[in-house]
């Protein structure tokens, strides 16, 4: 069973795709659409637009597209029943549970519920004499009682049962357990071990509260130093940040980038709760956007190593495409947050403070970089130093800005700041003209169907597709239209089988009398209906009159019965005679 439609239309009434993303994300007014900087890839100019009139959204940059519960689905990230959940509760309606087969969320729900208990069992286990060494060690490290508690650190005994005959005693199946990547099975497959053994435990907790993942650092020599949770069906390492559940409630339009968990932990407790990490990968656009949800600016606070500095430039670009302000802290004697903390002993967050306040936005860090890399007393030295800062600086896109960097570098490097600027005029330019090329590379490639991956028959004909495409956009458009459409082409007239698919849905909910679009997200994957999306939006770009409808079902008419070149080579007269009468007969 599934869940009726009048449900699933009046939720969506209530639901209204303006407001709800507007909640996400800023969106102005463009003739009858709203458009906004995409919350789902790093992007300078808006691509991100929502069709009000049909309760749709769909981003011309990343090809993400779908309805408001397809929104939330991807924005939270959650499953098809959790988004209707979400969006219910919120509009104040009750979901029939008994219409619908939610055994994914149900399994979900018994991952978290797996998670907290874990989470309760590693913290009573560090408080216990098995823990000892854990205690001590994160004491060591200048952590309070009261820290501990508030991060939830646990400890994971130096056994490989102890939370797998825990946990079964709290009624969790093995299948739970696997599917919350806290155990795994033996080599013999007979019986399944703890994941975590003998480590220092770090909850992962989600924006929602719910335990989602864990952290664990090795109490002995044994590598890897530290151990994360794999990818499950609750948690995306590349989609999450650890501690952005306290950060997002700091007060501040800021958050600071650290490296790990004791860093992100020691910056909270000297008083500084907006940090926040990554999970054991580095930064992501997913990740940067999710920090834009809730902060203006960011500041990068990596080791001083060279690991942390090229993960530092690497993130610059990542979060300046997001359309962040970035600043970089940089820390003396190359120490990171944690042992600059506790080195400053009852100074720490004093002295932390001080260097975030005097930390330097991204620009200015990327140029001091540079110039550490070449001799400034030769003139060849100020060439390469100068050729590279104006690459930084080409790419920025106030000139104002651009204005002060070349008037800093002029006095620096004794060169007119006029020759400088032409330089970055020159270097922008170029610049300019490399992503005009890649976007037309990329048109190309959309046109031809190349990574059209719903649609594999795209490639090798692109004409019909197009004309099925913008068919279906017109029918689904025109709804008023369908009599006249079922006279002149029917499904099986159509060439390739995605798009037979699509039209056959389209036609049928219309001949129903129901709206196209309302289950389109229960009907079709997320990524297909980013297909479909694709395919209506484009409808504003197509030509909507009886003529172009008659274009598109003749193209696709006569396609569907032209010949193989095969066939044509082996047809005798006859047969070509009678194609073309065929032909002719389409055409009327």
């Amino acid at each position: 069973m599934r869940l009726s439609e009048d449900f699933i239309a009046e939720l969506k009434y209530k639901s209204d795709i303006s407001d709800i993303a507007s909640s996400y994300m800023q969106l102005k007014r463009r003739g009858r659409n709203l458009v906004g900087l995409c919350p789902f890839h790093g992007e300078k100019t808006p691509s991100f637009n929502i069709y009000a009139e049909n309760g749709s959204f769909y981003c011309f940059g990343c090809g993400v597209g779908g309805d408001v519960i397809t929104f939330i689905m991807k924005i939270e990230n959650l499953d098809y029943m959790e988004a209707v959940k979400f969006l219910a509760q919120r509009a104040g309606m009750t979901v029939p549970e008994d219409a619908v087969d939610d055994s994914m969320s149900k399994l979900r729900t018994r991952v978290y519920e797996a998670n907290r208990e874990a989470a309760r069992f590693f913290y009573s286990k560090l408080l216990s004499p098995e823990g000892k060494d854990a205690l001590s060690y994160l004491r060591g490290r200048a952590l309070s009682d009261k820290t501990i508690t508030r991060f939830g650190l646990g400890y994971a005994p130096n056994n490989r049962y102890a939370l797998t005959n825990h946990l079964k005693s709290k009624g969790f199946s093995d299948s739970e357990l696997i599917a919350a990547n806290l155990v795994f099975k033996s080599r013999s497959g007979n019986y399944v071990v703890d994941r975590f053994v003998d480590r220092v435990m770090f909850p992962i907790i989600d924006l929602r509260g719910n335990v989602i993942a864990f952290g664990g650092r090795i109490m002995s020599d044994q590598k890897p130093k530290y151990l994360n949770t794999s990818d499950t069906i609750v948690f995306n390492k590349s989609q999450n940040l650890f501690s952005l559940n306290n950060a997002k409630n700091s007060g501040t339009k800021r958050l600071i980038l650290c490296e790990g968990y004791m860093d992100v932990i020691a910056v909270n407790q000297a008083g500084f709760t907006d940090a926040v990490a990554t999970l054991g990968t580095a930064l992501t656009t997913e990740q940067a956007m999710l920090m834009k949800r809730y902060c203006d600016e960011v500041v990068i606070c990596y080791d001083a190593d060279e690991a942390g500095q090229k993960a530092t430039q690497r993130a610059i670009g990542i979060l300046r495409n997001t359309g962040l302000v970035v600043r970089v802290l940089s820390i003396p004697d190359g120490k990171d947050p944690d042992e600059f903390i506790r080195k400053n002993g009852d100074k720490g967050a004093a002295a932390f403070k001080h260097i975030l306040e005097n930390s330097g936005n991204d620009v200015e860090y990327r140029l001091f970089k540079l110039k550490q890399g070449f001799d400034l007393n030769s003139a060849d030295g100020k060439f390469a130093y100068l050729s590279q800062a104006v690459k930084v600086l080409s790419t920025l896109d106030n000139r104002m800005e651009q204005d002060i960097y070349a008037s800093k570098l002029s006095e620096e490097v004794a060169v007119e700041k006029n020759s400088i600027m032409e330089q970055i005029r020159k270097s922008a330019k170029s610049r300019y003209s490399n992503d005009r090329k890649a976007d037309f590379t990329k048109l190309q490639s959309k046109m031809s169907g190349r990574d059209d991956k719903m649609n594999p028959e795209h490639q090798k004909k692109p004409r019909v597709t197009i004309a099925e495409q913008n068919l279906i956009a017109f029918l689904v458009n025109n709804p008023d239209k369908l009599t006249t459409i079922n006279r002149l082409i029917s499904p099986d007239d159509f060439v390739t089988e995605f798009n037979k698919k699509l039209f056959a849905y389209f036609f049928d909910r219309i001949k129903d009398s129901k709206e196209p679009l309302t289950t389109l997200s229960a009907d079709f994957t997320s990524e297909e209906v980013s297909s479909i999306i694709a395919i209506i939006s484009n409808y504003s770009q197509v030509a909507a009159t009886d003529s172009a409808m008659m274009e598109y079902i003749n193209t696709i008419k006569e396609e569907s019965i032209k010949p193989s070149d095969t066939d044509i080579a082996s047809a005798s007269t006859d047969e070509l005679d009678s194609y073309l009468k065929k032909l002719k007969e389409k055409r009327k």
